[in-house]
């Protein structure tokens, strides 16, 4: 299998400071693209964060994935692959949620790198895109690609006995889940609470202060809600009124999908803009969590005493847009399978852990409150554990679905590999020391 490199911005952002004090230099060119020393030493530090042992074997491997990437990214802009700035947004997202699962908090990540969430978006954002680019050509490559089941049985049949992969025990659960729901009540008690903030600070209060004591959003508040920022990084509804204000001009309030806001303009240059910003997101009253509970009691009831079916209370009762249209199934952030390896589960997700470690299948857990870290939202589940499969060497019957991804992974990359060939005979590669020495999977290496 390919060395895949564990893009990741705890990383990138731990290596920029390594970076800088380093003198550089050019290890190999794809194209247009160089591959410096800093971005191979910057795949160890990955590497170890990874628990990974690194080897000095190892730096071949990682300047050959990275030279890899370089010919994707090369092909995608020939053949103008774009990657909307939405995407790239979103990426980076999901990114930053993670650390700041891992760290603690917002803050805290801005404490720890000693920058804001706007420069690190800003810093980073130009490497999201093109490892977004990249990914969107290997999946142009292989895209389509599928295996029959004759196709998959002679795969298995080709594993020697000795090395079919050992399955931990494997679990799969489902959930129902209730989202207090946010109230027109609610909204306007937020848009009031705003409109006073904005009141007082028309009124001679500084909006630095103001963000500082109010302000909802963690990434912001205590730098007084400044953001640096350029066009396209901010939701349409933010940047719109934005590109309205005159500087030092104070917002009216308005909504995005964030919650309510006010914002104060400082520069504008371009595309470029400071600004400052006070966040005041609608909160569900403690009735409306209290209802949920209650509802949510009443369908563990009904399933306790076996007056309803599972599939019928997650269609009667769940609220999650995620799970309910899939008898309440929950994918597996990890992998983006059904399943979960025991082994791991704790620090895949502790909340579900910690439910379900006495459990057995069929068992369904009380109600319980529940984060949804992704969403960024409470409510209140339920846990069953749908099936558990003990620890097993990888066979057709039981682990069909992982084998024929194998094959097809096999497929894929047997593919991959005959484009990498054909680009490298039509592309411009320099490989320099002490890399000229290398044994590649790939013929980088030119006459």
């Amino acid at each position: 299998m390919r060395l895949r490199l564990i893009f990741s911005i705890i990383a990138l952002t731990s290596f920029s400071s390594f970076a800088q004090q380093t003198i550089d230099k050019i290890a190999a060119q794809v194209g247009d693209k160089v591959i410096l020393l800093s971005d191979i030493q910057a795949q160890k530090i990955q590497a170890i964060q990874a628990g990974i042992t690194v080897t000095p074997e190892m730096d071949c491997e990682m300047l050959e994935e990275l030279m890899y990437q370089k010919l994707l990214i090369t092909q995608a802009i020939l053949d103008s692959v774009e990657v909307s700035p939405e995407q790239v947004d979103s990426e980076m997202e999901s990114r930053l949620r993670v650390i700041e699962n891992q760290i603690g908090g917002r803050q805290e990540m801005e404490n720890f790198y000693g920058k804001t969430v706007a420069q690190i978006k800003n810093e980073f954002r130009p490497i999201i895109k093109e490892q977004l680019m990249a990914r969107e050509m290997e999946y142009t490559i292989s895209n389509g690609i599928s295996v029959t089941p004759r196709e998959v049985k002679t795969f298995y049949s080709k594993i020697p006995s000795d090395s079919l992969p050992y399955i931990n025990t494997q679990l799969s659960f489902q959930q129902i889940v209730i989202y207090p729901e946010i109230t027109r009540k609610d909204k306007d008690i937020a848009r009031a609470k705003l409109e006073k903030i904005r009141k007082d600070i028309m009124a001679g209060k500084t909006f630095s202060t103001q963000a500082r004591i109010h302000s909802m959003d963690p990434g912001s508040a205590q730098d007084g809600g400044k953001i640096q920022a350029s066009k396209g990084m901010m939701v349409k509804p933010f940047e719109s009124v934005v590109f309205a204000l005159k500087q030092d001009e104070v917002s009216k309030v308005f909504e995005t999908e964030y919650g309510f806001h006010i914002i104060k303009l400082g520069k504008r240059l371009g595309d470029d803009y400071t600004c400052q910003h006070i966040l005041i997101v609608a909160e569900f009253s403690g009735d409306a969590v209290e209802n949920a509970a209650m509802r949510l009691d009443s369908c563990y009831q009904l399933l306790d005493t076996e007056k309803i079916t599972w599939d019928a209370a997650v269609k009667e009762f769940s609220n999650d847009e995620t799970t309910k249209q899939n008898k309440g199934i929950i994918t597996n952030p990890a992998t983006g399978e059904q399943t979960w390896d025991m082994e791991d589960l704790n620090q895949i997700d502790q909340q579900i852990y910690l439910l379900t470690t006495n459990m057995e299948k069929g068992d369904i857990s009380e109600p319980n409150l529940y984060t949804n870290i992704y969403e960024r939202k409470q409510g209140v589940r339920i846990v069953r554990l749908m099936d558990t499969k003990a620890p097993h060497k990888a066979n057709l019957k039981d682990d069909y679905a992982l084998i024929k991804r194998a094959a097809e992974n096999e497929k894929k990359q047997m593919m991959i590999n005959d484009w990498v060939i054909s680009r490298i005979n039509t592309t411009y590669i320099s490989i320099n020391d002490p890399f000229e020495g290398c044994e590649f999977t790939n013929p980088w290496k030119k006459d």
